[in-house]
């Protein structure tokens, strides 16, 4: 009869003669020895990035009435034919790009698509405006071309400084289109100049990750609404 050796690790059938591998630090079995200094440094950096998101659920905290009248508000004008525009640059792209795929997707449960676009996405487009109108105006032009009386623009910026946002503003104004911003601790030029703002008093990375939660806050309170309002004209 064949004796075959079971890994202790994977539990398949080995080779008698290799060698068995050892628990890893983290595993059960394992030495019980500290972490290295360094280990130690960055499992303090992780707790304290992670302890920090903490003021930005409380400054969400404080405006909940605002993010939840966005969420009804944007129901009411994407049903009635309205648009979302949405920009920002580098991880707030990103972030407006996640807002535009929840909407004309779904958020929770299936409902209808509603028209959102997030402005940066169109590379043809982008590259084609910051080459020949300069990157500030990579916004505003395309704001001019979709925007309609009626339509919103969410801006999101950690900084809220960007030339090019604030540039969108101006043209947002200029056709009718309401505007709305996510940024980190205010006051700074985008929430002074747009209609409406919530400013997350916190560090910048992690200011960025509740403009993520804020936007989810909207799309469950947008969900509730646009289902509130269907169930209404069936009655």
């Amino acid at each position: 009869m064949t004796t075959h050796i079971t890994d202790v690790t994977t539990d398949r059938t080995a080779d008698p003669t290799a060698p068995v591998r050892g628990p890893r630090p983290h595993e059960p079995g394992a030495a019980t020895a500290g972490p290295s200094r360094h280990e130690a440094d960055s499992r303090r950096l992780v707790t304290d990035h992670l302890r920090a998101v903490a003021p930005a659920i409380e400054s969400l905290l404080q405006n909940v009435g605002t993010l939840a009248g966005w969420g009804v508000e944007m129901a009411e004008r994407l049903m009635a034919g309205q648009r979302l525009l949405a920009a920002g640059n580098g991880g707030s792209a990103a972030e407006a790009q996640h807002l535009t795929a929840e909407l004309v997707g779904r958020f929770d449960g299936d409902r209808e698509p509603f028209s959102a676009i997030s402005l940066h996405a169109e590379s043809s487009a982008v590259t084609a405006i910051a080459n020949d109108y300069g990157f500030d105006r990579m916004f505003a032009r395309q704001v001019t071309a979709h925007g309609r009386r009626g339509d919103i623009l969410l801006l999101l910026s950690t900084s809220g400084k960007s030339p090019n946002l604030l540039h969108a503003v101006d043209a947002a104004r200029a056709a009718g289109v309401t505007t709305w911003a996510l940024t980190a601790a205010g006051p700074n030029p985008l929430t002074e100049c747009v209609d409406d703002f919530v400013a997350i008093d916190a560090q910048s990375a992690n200011a960025q990750e509740g403009h993520l939660i804020a936007l989810h806050a909207i799309c469950r309170a947008f969900d509730a609404e646009v289902h509130r309002r269907r169930q209404e004209e069936q009655r």
